[in-house]
């Protein structure tokens, strides 16, 4: 899961396995595969790049977990 802002200022996390798509124009929109919307403070940039942060550290997580499972 990714934190993220919305208008107001609060906080929340999504699922990032559940996006379809993020949107700028001009606010960020990020849309689920639901259809539920959400208007958030973040730059498309900068949620794609958490999306991409978070995916990594899963990748990194699993590749340690890996290491330290006995064959």
């Amino acid at each position: 899961m990714i934190l993220l802002s919305r208008l107001n200022g609060t906080e929340f996390a999504v699922d990032v396995d559940l996006i379809e798509r993020v949107e700028g124009n001009p606010d960020t929109v990020i849309t689920l595969i639901d259809g539920t919307k959400y208007v958030v403070t973040e730059p498309t940039t900068e949620v794609i790049a958490r999306i991409i942060e978070f995916r990594a550290r899963v990748i990194a997580t699993a590749d340690d977990f890996a290491d330290h499972v006995e064959h």
